[in-house]
């Protein structure tokens, strides 16, 4: 069997209401820091993303304290020490592309977010 071909693994996070909207939290995923957002623009339950929680700008684990905000037509979280703007859908960092973070997918089944590693 291909290992490049697996289903990827889907971890649970927490409950959906445990995320305040329009924050992060950190979660450990397979050993790894993920921030996972609750973006709610006021329409049904909001939407949820998962990017690393590591910013490689200032070296520390703190992406999922950003602030979450939009530029453009891209949401992103801005890091909370150099201010780098991370799109939340891709992990790309708009100021300095090669400190892009990884993005994960996520679902929420039953009001339990998930996400995959």
């Amino acid at each position: 069997m291909n290992v490049d071909r697996l289903p990827p693994a889907w971890t649970p996070v927490c409950p959906l209401d445990d995320i305040v909207p329009n924050t992060g939290v950190c979660a450990l995923v397979n050993g790894e820091q993920v921030a996972v957002f609750h973006v709610n623009n006021g329409d049904t339950d909001g939407a949820v993303y998962a990017i690393e929680n590591y910013d490689p700008s200032s070296q520390a684990a703190v992406l999922s304290r950003g602030l979450i905000g939009s530029l453009g037509e891209r949401l992103v979280v801005a890091s909370p020490i150099y201010k780098h703007h991370f799109d939340l859908r891709t992990g790309e960092c708009l100021e300095a592309p090669a400190y892009s973070v990884s993005a994960f997918a996520t679902r929420v089944e039953d009001g339990q977010v998930w996400v995959a590693a």
